[in-house]
């Protein structure tokens, strides 16, 4: 453990010394974490099996994913639905229902054995993006504003709409509930989701306001307020989880109910809790490059393969093609809008919980394979694959002039 964290924060130390030349290189911190990751997960795959398969392990997750959910809901500057609030419920409201489908289908056609629970769970754990590990694609001149703008919203909002589906696949397929009788799942499930929106709603509502009047009336220093916006999703999660709701859930309608109610850009309060997000993210990106080495270390079949290969495709750009039918929108920009998708930090903290919960054997260890070889594969192709595509697009638009 401790050389394992010897090495995570000496390799983040070094990334944020050299930043900005890691970012004109287009070095991502997330890059460089898996690649420390990997090479630890090499010589410790056993211990980090066993660490991984602990209630420790998941709290740790849960805990992250709150704070992550938490940040993503206040992210959004300006509008909670940013520029171009139409497109933006087209991608959230049709888009990502389709692509849950979508993935049920494929699942069920190739990988029928796992169920329609762990389907559902593995859907869940695959479809929310995060840019986390390719930043770069955000800022790109080639990349029309209109679709940043709906792409940096999106990726805001689509892991906390995901979560309550999540929770709920994970009650249908963990231990206890019948695989072919979703109902006493949602039984389990609803009563917590609806006490973390109680709690989120009320928390994030009641802190919103104590931070305008402490503002206004002098009583907080600007290093205080940024304070107790970071430690707004720990209370959070643990009142939520204390009243027997989900903290997560709790974290993300808190984030939400909160950028509401300040009204105001929160960009100054959150500052802190921004960059306690970017480490956050940057620790579980290590422990995502030990990960892949425990979900591929007994090798993978070709109906895996086939299924990551269809989530990395098909299962992304359809659902974009079918939300963005009608919307006047040009054909090129619905095709960035598909492709442009990576996933990373929310499925990885996803995929984990669900290790975690589904019994030990080889349908949690399937779905941490098929986890794995997707941000894997997102990581390929949206820090090597798109960038070689825009220097290609670049050496032909300078050729033809």
């Amino acid at each position: 453990m401790i050389p394992a964290t010897l090495i995570a924060a000496a390799t983040f130390l070094t990334w944020c010394l050299l930043s900005g030349r890691m970012d004109r290189w287009g070095v991502s911190a997330p890059l460089v974490m898996v690649l420390a990751g990997g090479a630890v997960g090499v010589g410790a795959h056993g211990a980090i099996a066993e660490a991984l398969n602990t209630g420790a392990a998941q709290r740790a997750a849960e805990i992250i994913l709150a704070v992550l959910l938490f940040v993503d809901a206040t992210h959004v500057r300006g509008s909670l639905l940013g520029r171009h609030p139409r497109l933006v419920l087209r991608s959230l409201l049709i888009g990502l229902p389709v692509s849950l489908a979508l993935s049920l289908v494929v699942g069920w056609l190739l990988l029928p054995h796992l169920g329609w629970a762990v389907l559902l769970l593995v859907a869940c754990v695959i479809t929310p993006i995060d840019f986390a590990s390719a930043p770069s694609l955000l800022r790109d001149r080639h990349v029309p504003a209109r679709v940043r703008d709906v792409l940096t919203v999106e990726s805001g909002y689509t892991d906390g709409l995901v979560t309550p589906v999540f929770l709920f696949a994970l009650y249908w397929a963990g231990p206890g509930h019948g695989d072919d009788d979703p109902a006493p799942a949602l039984l389990a499930a609803a009563p917590q989701a609806a006490i973390a929106l109680a709690v989120g709603a009320t928390l994030g509502a009641a802190i919103a306001g104590g931070v305008r009047y402490t503002a206004t009336a002098g009583l907080a220093s600007e290093s205080g307020r940024r304070l107790a916006i970071a430690a707004t999703p720990l209370l959070t999660y643990a009142a939520a989880v204390g009243l027997g709701g989900n903290g997560f859930v709790a974290a993300f309608v808190c984030g939400i109910v909160y950028r509401l109610r300040r009204g105001t850009d929160t960009s100054d309060d959150v500052g802190l809790t921004d960059d306690l997000g970017f480490l956050l993210t940057a620790a579980m990106w290590f422990v995502f490059g030990s990960v892949a080495v425990v979900g591929l270390f007994d090798g993978v079949d070709w109906r895996t393969v086939a299924f990551v290969a269809a989530a990395l495709t098909v299962i992304r750009v359809l659902p974009i093609g079918v939300a963005m039918a009608g919307s006047g929108l040009p054909r090129r920009e619905v095709r960035q809008l598909g492709w442009l998708r990576p996933r990373g930090t929310s499925t990885i903290v996803f995929a984990l919980i669900a290790f975690n919960t589904l019994p030990d054997g080889p349908v949690a260890d399937l779905t941490l394979t098929l986890a794995v070889l997707v941000v894997l594969g997102s990581v390929v192709l949206h820090t090597v694959g798109v960038p070689v595509a825009i220097a290609g697009h670049d050496r032909r638009a300078r050729n033809r002039a």
